[in-house]
């Protein structure tokens, strides 16, 4: 692993001294703390004379342009199909830029290890702003799809690269802070994103949901150029290699196996030739892509990534994380509208009182986290979680939606105690030089537990959805969750026993999900409790850089 000894540079470009101590937060009883400390193979400054503020401005924009981007699209589609047409294909609007997101976190983390953070950010504002501004000249569907999937490209480099530099900028004991900064600007997408992309599309133009990210992104991009600084680095005895076929064949994979899962029961059914072989496609190229990353000299996805416990069990417990949030961020507002007859509006409050507390309780884990620990502190939060979840079927028919939202509210909490700290625990394991690498396998393990949590969910919704309307009042009522919820948008049209027992069906459904979003908690806590260390081996920032920064080389834990 290539070396590059040097110091963090902050406010006066004066070194910064001070050492890590045992317990890797900054004292020897997690009470003394340092500002910025040399770090294994890290360049010598993060910063300006100016400090951290333009830097951290713009990873919040950066951060913004991502987190905001599918609930300012979601409320603009009745507009754009009404203009563009192509109603039977726009769900990929969605699918082709979570593809293009998700496939390419691998490729941007290895990118930014072996060249910087700096060029791959610019890279993807740039990307994500050409994105944007031929989505808004987009003049037919397949176009437009065509463009989200460029967008999607910098969309990667975004995710990954703002979560790695904001490692790099901080130091443990001060992470928490920035990690809860950009956990708000998530939180204030998901309010913020429907309420003006509503607006726009009602008001103005939908292209306007694409012309508005210009001014953000170009602020960003002027902030990063001009103040985050990656000083030169000893150049290499050897030439970087690039593991293109590596990267070709990750993509490939992860496009085949996510088309799968995003598509089956939607476009096909799931044991239909399409499916199966996309599955089985997908399942050759993961054997060749082991393969090919097994021989290669600088593997894009590092065999390291999964035979270090720590980095092996939060990736697992991540991915989980993100097959339970399935449940909440894509039926909840089903369930609010259909069972509890709110509106839109409302049933959009019902979930975003988690964005509130989600970044709160992330604030506040450090003072958890640096007394009992990473992992245990991880432990409570999903065990919280997994009560919470299943505590949703046990609410009452139809019930009052103060109920739900605090499920939801204490849920957030739980879940900010517990992706948190896992976060800041393994990225403090590693050196600069894998930081970037570490960052993407775990924020693409969460994406892919999405897609997984979407399809197996939409499936057991749909499943007991069927099972329920055998013995409905009313003949040709419809039997997947889409459906039910349109014909409940006009109930003047159903009598009001087919109204109330489709009501009862998509109730049992969601509480279905609610069960099976356990059910992933529950791998998530095993995840930990089987395979994380019970004291992650965090690196002191001040371990001389001759050690090679490898976990082990410090006897700092947490």
């Amino acid at each position: 692993m290539r070396q590059c000894p040097g110091r963090y540079v902050h406010r006066e470009g004066k070194p910064v001294g001070g050492t890590e101590a045992r317990d890797g937060t900054g004292g020897t009883d997690g009470r003394r703390g340092t500002h910025g400390t040399a770090e294994p193979g890290a360049p010598a400054a993060l910063t300006t004379p100016r400090g951290r503020r333009p830097v951290v401005a713009a990873l919040m924009l950066g951060m913004a342009l991502a987190a905001i981007d599918g609930t300012i699209v979601s409320t603009a589609v009745p507009q754009i199909v009404g203009d563009l047409g192509g109603f039977t294909v726009f769900s990929w609007l969605f699918s082709g830029y979570l593809l293009a997101v998700t496939v390419t976190l691998p490729v941007y983390g290895k990118l930014s290890d072996t060249f910087g953070r700096k060029p791959v950010l610019i890279a993807g504002i740039i990307l994500f702003l050409v994105g944007s501004l031929l989505c808004a000249a987009a003049w037919n569907m397949g176009a437009l799809i065509a463009f989200r999937v460029i967008q999607g490209l910098g969309g990667g480099a975004l995710q990954g690269t703002v979560q790695t530099i904001a490692a790099d900028l901080y130091p443990l004991k001060e992470r928490p802070r920035i990690q809860a900064k950009l956990s708000t600007v998530w939180a204030t997408s998901a309010v913020a994103g429907p309420v003006v992309g509503g607006l726009l599309a009602g008001y103005a133009d939908w292209r306007w949901i694409f012309l508005i990210n210009l001014p953000v992104g170009a602020i960003a991009l002027w902030l990063v150029v001009r103040h985050l600084h990656e000083p030169a680095r000893p150049r290499p005895k050897t030439r970087p290699r690039i593991d293109w076929a590596g990267a070709l064949t990750v993509f490939a994979t992860g496009t085949l196996l996510l088309t799968a899962l995003v598509q089956g029961g939607v476009a096909w059914p799931w044991l239909s030739a399409p499916s199966l072989g996309l599955f089985a496609a997908s399942a050759a190229l993961a054997a060749l892509t082991v393969v090919i990353e097994r021989r290669a000299a600088e593997p894009i996805i590092p065999g390291w990534v999964w035979r270090r416990r720590t980095i092996a069990s939060v990736n697992l417990a991540l991915g989980a994380m993100g097959l339970l949030m399935v449940a909440p961020t894509v039926f909840l507002p089903t369930y609010a509208q259909s069972v509890l007859g709110l509106g839109p509006i409302a049933a959009g409050f019902v979930l975003s009182v988690m964005t509130l507390s989600w970044p709160v309780s992330a604030a506040l884990s450090d003072r958890v986290y640096n007394r009992i620990g990473f992992r245990l502190t991880a432990i409570i939060g999903m065990s919280a979680a997994l009560l919470i979840l299943l505590a949703f079927p046990l609410l009452p028919y139809p019930g009052e939606p103060w109920q739900p939202a605090l499920i939801m509210l204490l849920l957030g909490a739980a879940l900010g105690l517990f992706q948190l700290p896992l976060i800041v625990g393994v990225q403090s394991t590693v050196g600069w030089a894998e930081r970037g690498t570490t960052t993407a396998s775990v924020l693409f393990c969460r994406q892919v537990g999405q897609s997984i949590g979407a399809a197996v969910f939409g499936a057991v919704a749909n499943s007991v959805l069927a099972a329920r309307l055998l013995d409905a009042p009313a003949p040709g009522l419809p039997d997947d969750l889409d459906a039910v919820a349109r014909a409940l948008e006009d109930p003047g049209a159903l009598s009001a026993a087919a109204t109330d027992h489709l009501r009862r069906a998509v109730d049992a459904a969601v509480d279905y999900v609610y069960i099976g979003a356990a059910g992933a908690a529950a791998l998530a806590l095993l995840a930990l409790v089987v395979l994380a260390p019970r004291r992650f081996p965090v690196i002191s920032e001040a371990v001389s850089t001759e050690t090679g920064g490898q976990p082990g080389d410090s006897p700092d834990a947490r």
